[in-house]
């Protein structure tokens, strides 16, 4: 009698751990988050107002190489050749500051951007982590080659983040 009510009990360990162990995985799609969640899309335009001015300063000094480089080849060899070669000079020096203004500018703009992008990856995981727990996930994966929509928790997440939950 023992021997068969320890092998009911052995037996009963190993079926009730294999039935309650329910193993919940989602997948959230980080590049759909970093370009729709509400605080991507404000970051984004925080950047472009912040970037307007110098923007519109490299767009000015383009337009006038343009201008010098269109009167230059107007004028050809109309104009005294020190008058030629000064607007060529002045032309090249534009053309020196435009490039090192233009390498500036993205090199500010990237770095800004990249700033940007760690805070909202930062708000998105606090956002992936209060899903998984409420929701009792096990495993949520980043990125997947395929995912069952039913599994894809990209949508609670910018939910999640359009309700500014993520910020409190």
């Amino acid at each position: 009698m023992k021997k068969v009510l320890g092998i009911s009990m052995l037996v009963a360990a190993c079926v009730v751990p294999a039935h309650a162990a329910e193993f919940r995985v989602g997948v959230v799609d980080t590049e759909r988050i970093l370009r729709e969640s509400a605080p991507a899309v404000k970051a984004e335009k925080k950047i472009e107002k912040e970037f307007a001015a110098r923007d519109e300063e490299i767009k000015k000094m383009m337009k006038q190489a343009k201008e010098i480089q269109a009167a230059l080849e107007k004028d050809g060899g109309t104009k005294p050749d020190a008058e030629h070669r000064s607007k060529e000079r002045e032309l090249a020096n534009l053309n020196v500051n435009l490039q090192r203004l233009q390498r500036e500018f993205r090199e500010d703009l990237n770095l800004r951007k990249n700033e940007e992008l760690a805070q909202v990856l930062g708000r998105a995981d606090k956002a992936i982590q209060a899903i998984a727990e409420s929701e009792k996930f096990d495993l949520i994966l980043q990125e997947a080659v395929y995912r069952n929509p039913q599994i894809d928790i990209t949508e609670k997440v910018l939910q999640y983040l359009s309700d500014d939950k993520a910020n409190k």
